[in-house]
């Protein structure tokens, strides 16, 4: 099987699928940034450094760099046509947008039935402070788009809110508060793969995130049919086939949906399972294809 893998050829996870693809499949590393688009009275064509994308069985998305609003756009677009055109893209064009926006997709979640936290979104600072009482006093600030715990802050003083809320209303930015939720230190990540279902624990001693960037510690976890069922709700709510999906065992006792990731990372969970996870993403691409 011959793959087009949207990462940066320098990344683990593009060595690790590599190395799981041995002599059985080809995959070839390709760029977002050098994605075109060439349109003809006959055909429609997506290229990458003169190669068309439709040569290629499928279509492994790894990555999803930042660029501007008009060049996120038009990647999503190539993809979408791709798909419409046959093509197998992996997560779907739709799915990884819903993903990156956090706004939609924990209406989604909201609209599974998954229990989410108490959040707002707003565009100036004078309703954020609003809302920041409203929500005790006690919130995550979160970049509307973004990953691995970057750009997120905590803040429960309301002279720091204030400052926080009115840089970013300074910097056109939507301000997405979060409630904070008291729980132990520890979350959980399961990676959903079609219809199978690994987990882990992430647990952190010094900080309220819990991402292993961050320095939490990964812990195995037995995946049972409740746990299995809420991820694959997840999941399915944002339209992915292959997801990580992170859950917040609150002192409450709830156990919140925090996000769905669409390009999910799987480094550590590889480490603390003993599963070749990079084998099992080829295998189900296989079926895919197939």
């Amino acid at each position: 099987m011959r793959v087009a893998l949207l990462a940066a050829a320098d990344s683990w996870y593009a060595r690790d699928l590599i190395r799981a693809a041995g002599n059985r499949h080809q995959l070839q590393s390709m760029a977002f940034s050098q994605i075109c688009s060439l349109v003809q009275q006959d055909r429609v064509d997506a290229l990458v450094d003169g190669v068309s994308l439709t040569n290629f069985a499928a279509i492994l998305v790894r990555t999803m760099p930042p660029g501007s609003l008009e060049q996120v756009v038009f990647r999503m677009d190539v993809l979408g046509r791709l798909e419409a055109q046959g093509a197998c893209v992996v997560n779907p064009p739709r799915a990884i947008e819903c993903a990156v926006d956090k706004y939609l997709s924990l209406v989604r979640l909201r609209d599974e039935g998954l229990d989410v936290p108490r959040t707002f979104l707003c565009q100036t600072a004078d309703d954020a402070l609003a809302a920041f009482d409203e929500l005790n006093g006690d919130v995550v600030v979160k970049p509307l788009f973004g990953s691995e715990g970057r750009g997120i802050c905590r803040v429960s003083d309301p002279d720091l809110a204030l400052r926080t809320f009115k840089t970013l209303e300074r910097l056109d930015a939507v301000l997405y508060l979060q409630e904070y939720l008291p729980h132990e230190g520890a979350d959980l990540r399961l990676l959903v793969i079609g219809d199978d279902v690994f987990g882990m624990r992430r647990r952190h001693a010094s900080d309220w995130r819990t991402n292993v960037s961050r320095g939490a510690v990964a812990e195995p976890l037995l995946v049972d049919p409740p746990l299995r069922q809420i991820a694959l709700r997840a999941t399915r709510a944002i339209g992915a086939l292959v997801a990580g999906v992170d859950l917040l065992p609150a002192q409450s006792g709830k156990l919140v949906a925090i996000e769905v990731n669409a390009v999910p990372g799987w480094r550590a969970l590889s480490q603390v399972t003993g599963v070749d996870i990079a084998a099992r993403v080829l295998d189900f691409l296989e079926t895919l294809v197939d």
